[in-house]
């Protein structure tokens, strides 16, 4: 699950609604992102394979910017009632044994849907929505979810947004 929620969290950051330049411009990109997530089962990607990623991202997206939780239900449950979702149990390239639930003949839009719908289906269950979480910084529209044990964290990554905003705090308070 842990690798999962972080798939969904590089997935979504790689759309032009974080705030940042379209990351998966091209096949080049998706197949960076594939290969850097160690997603499995992939065959050749194809344009249609990006175009429909970009969709299953926009509607994880969505769901990390939901006002409420019961948004967020709905949201997820409207992409899971698309995707075929086989659970099963596997180990490969390495990993330990591990749960997938996209069907064994699933489009890399399919499978990513199920993965990654599955693991933020399990945080909103537990009552953790709360978790998924924007940046706080006033330019960072970028996604995470809050792993810290008092659910503090208010910045997409503490050396970069993080510590910009410190800083910038910090001279504000020795300018007053």
């Amino acid at each position: 699950m842990v690798h999962s929620l972080a798939t969904v969290v590089e997935l979504v950051n790689t759309s032009p609604s974080t705030g940042g330049d379209e990351g998966l411009s091209g096949l080049s990109e998706l197949q960076a992102f594939v290969d850097s997530r160690q997603v499995s089962g992939v065959g050749r990607l194809t344009p249609r394979d990006l175009g429909q990623v970009r969709m299953v991202r926009e509607a994880f997206h969505r769901v990390f910017t939901s006002p409420d939780q019961p948004t967020a239900v709905r949201t997820l449950n409207a992409l899971l009632s698309e995707t075929r979702i086989t659970p099963r149990l596997t180990e490969h390239d390495g990993h330990p044994l591990h749960m997938h639930y996209f069907a064994a003949d699933a489009t890399l839009a399919e499978h990513l849907a199920a993965d990654c719908g599955v693991a933020l289906a399990h945080l909103l269950v537990e009552g953790e929505s709360e978790r998924l979480r924007t940046c706080s910084a006033p330019d960072c529209d970028r996604v995470f979810v809050d792993e810290s044990r008092n659910r503090s964290r208010v910045y997409c990554d503490s050396r970069t947004c993080g510590n910009r905003m410190h800083v910038a705090a910090y001279r504000a308070r020795r300018r007053a």
